[in-house]
């Protein structure tokens, strides 16, 4: 896949949901809301997530819909080190048992849903986003092989796309995407072996 670069598979920002930091929680769930309704109409090629902008316009986050389900129970980042990537106990072969003892433990989602959801109008999405690393970003015109090589080491389900020296955001990278990308070329070289 050398020959293939990142920029031909990656979605560009523009046809990709966007929200300001400064936006709230709920305005973040109905952007959230319409892209999934989008996959849900154009058979799997919405949005999972959106990109988070700063006031200068710059992407400086993402939210998914994890990120949305977390914030509406703070008391997860009393969980682990209070990092998101602590959360992810069950990788580490904690037995059920033990991750419903957390539930209890921690008191998590004591209250009902319906009045944690009151605090989406206070919250802001820059406060509940996640940051991405250094190692979730490529260049556009990197190629597709260093592309999955990131994603594959870094277990990320999607990569931020740059340009140049100034390393602005111009897309993403989906693991779908080149997941796709992959079994495309690879039915090409079967046909050709037929």
């Amino acid at each position: 896949m050398k020959n293939i670069q990142v920029k031909e598979v990656m979605i560009p920002l523009s046809e990709y949901s966007t929200i300001s930091g400064e936006e709230t929680l709920y305005d973040a769930m109905l952007v959230l809301e319409g892209a999934l309704n989008r996959m849900k109409s154009t058979c799997g090629e919405g949005h999972r997530a959106v990109l988070v902008y700063d006031e200068k316009n710059e992407i400086v986050g993402k939210l998914s819909h994890l990120d949305v389900l977390r914030a509406l129970e703070p008391k997860y980042f009393e969980v682990g080190d209070g990092s998101p990537m602590s959360l992810g106990l069950s990788r580490f072969g904690l037995s059920p048992k033990f991750m419903k003892g957390l539930l209890e433990q921690f008191r998590l989602w004591d209250k009902p849903l319906q009045d944690i959801a009151r605090k989406t109008t206070r919250i802001k999405v820059k406060d509940v986003m996640y940051t991405p690393s250094a190692g979730e970003y490529v260049q556009e015109d990197a190629s597709l092989d260093e592309g999955i090589h990131q994603l594959l080491l870094g277990q990320h389900q999607s990569l931020l796309v740059t340009r140049g020296e100034e390393q602005k955001v111009v897309g993403i990278l989906r693991l779908g995407d080149v997941f796709m990308k992959a079994v495309e070329m690879i039915k090409e070289k079967q046909e050709e072996n037929v």
